[in-house]
């Protein structure tokens, strides 16, 4: 059995499971037992090039040994480059780097409310988002996520967000262009339970927002960053977003989070606007330089392509053999698989096998291997889960 600790100073906000990960390498992970698991939540989301990648240890490394932070009061060449090549794979012109996917939210939604002040129109002071939407634990992000769950005892929220339904037609009639400044959307839902958004119901939202000039923000927290097979999930839509915002696999693991956004909307966050004391430092910057370089590369990408939907025909062909597999949905290797039981209970017996994975609601199990997994372990993955359906099937549960 795994080692415990009995008294813990810290604090209880998190329901740990009895596991305690002491190395990674790969799509693996060793406990303090030397148990060996096969990773498939690549720490939500976060390891899209396994753990301890080569590449991004090297070059950590390097500078560990030169300089790990000096503030956003001097010129960081790291953060230059990084900026730079982002803007070079995007449709975006400016940068702004922060610590966490919920800081980059922030970000996002207090360049909505600058912009629109700067564009004349200081009555716009709201944001939408949309029902099962997640945008972070912070005051104004937990108020933009439309989930009551996350709102609980933590009332009165902060002012300023719309919830509106999701993939819905009608909803677009319901924005308010008298109030509101910016659209704030995942384009497919993580934590919400894994729904990819409709493509034509983006395209309306998207043309909608552009007439009444709305800025339209992409989440891009968990999608970002080949999660969905393209280096970012808009490019599948079709459309360029006015500003987008990352995290999670972007540093391999290393806290960094970014606002990207078009130069009309960016020039509203002039000197002193906003800031960040770590955000982007050298030796995060440098992280998120090297794990960029090697996802953007097409050959890469087109890989994830490949496996990923491999891993989906072959999770949909269980599916439609098994009772207690209801649906499977997503992108990449973003995947939901909505069961008829508890989510919780696939969890635990893919433990049982030595494989890690999440939930996403209480009927939906959530598959985020790391980009670099191979066709030997998601065959290893498919077993399990085919014997796992297979148990529940013959116990009923």
């Amino acid at each position: 059995m795994p080692s415990t600790v009995a008294v813990s100073a810290l604090m209880k906000n998190y329901q740990r499971l009895p596991i305690t990960i002491l190395k990674g390498k790969g799509s693996y992970v060793w406990d303090d037992c030397g148990n060996k698991y096969l990773d498939y939540t690549s720490g939500i989301a976060t390891c899209n090039l396994g753990h301890v990648p080569e590449n991004v240890h090297e070059k950590i490394s390097q500078q560990l040994r030169d300089l790990w932070h000096c503030s956003n009061l001097y010129q960081i060449p790291q953060q230059e480059a990084l900026a730079q090549k982002l803007t070079d794979l995007s449709c975006f012109d400016q940068v702004f780097f922060c610590n966490s996917g919920a800081e980059a939210n922030e970000a996002a939604i207090k360049l909505a409310k600058k912009y629109a002040k700067d564009s004349g129109k200081p009555e716009r002071t709201e944001v939408v988002t949309f029902s099962n939407s997640f945008h972070g634990r912070t005051g104004s992000t937990m108020a933009a996520t439309a989930q009551t769950k996350i709102h609980k005892g933590f009332t009165p929220l902060t002012p300023g967000f719309t919830h509106l339904p999701y993939n819905e037609p009608e909803t677009i009639k319901k924005i308010d262009t008298a109030k509101t400044a910016g659209i704030l959307l995942e384009l497919v839902q993580g934590e919400g339970g894994v729904h990819p958004a409709d493509t034509e119901w983006v395209k309306a939202l998207y043309d909608y927002c552009k007439q009444a000039d709305i800025l339209i923000m992409v989440d891009e927290i968990q999608t970002g960053m080949g999660r969905t097979g393209s280096l970012f999930a808009y490019e599948q839509y079709g459309l360029e977003p006015d500003a987008v915002t990352l995290a999670k696999g972007l540093g391999s693991g290393f806290p960094i989070g970014a606002l990207l956004a078009k130069t009309e909307a960016a020039d509203s966050f002039s000197a002193g606007t906003h800031g960040s004391t770590f955000g982007g430092n050298p030796l995060a910057a440098t992280a998120g330089l090297a794990t960029l370089e090697q996802i953007a590369d097409n050959k890469f990408l087109n890989d994830v392509k490949e496996k990923s939907l491999f891993l989906i025909e072959a999770l949909t062909a269980l599916q439609e053999n098994n009772r207690f597999i209801k649906e499977v949905r997503g992108k990449g290797f973003l995947i939901g698989m909505e069961v008829v039981n508890q989510a919780g209970n696939w969890v635990e017996k893919l433990r049982e096998k030595q494989i890690l994975v999440l939930t996403a609601g209480e009927n939906a199990v959530r598959i985020l291997p790391p980009l670099t997994t191979d066709i030997k372990e998601l065959g290893s993955f498919i077993q399990a889960i085919q014997e796992v359906a297979a148990d529940f099937e013959k116990k009923g549960e």
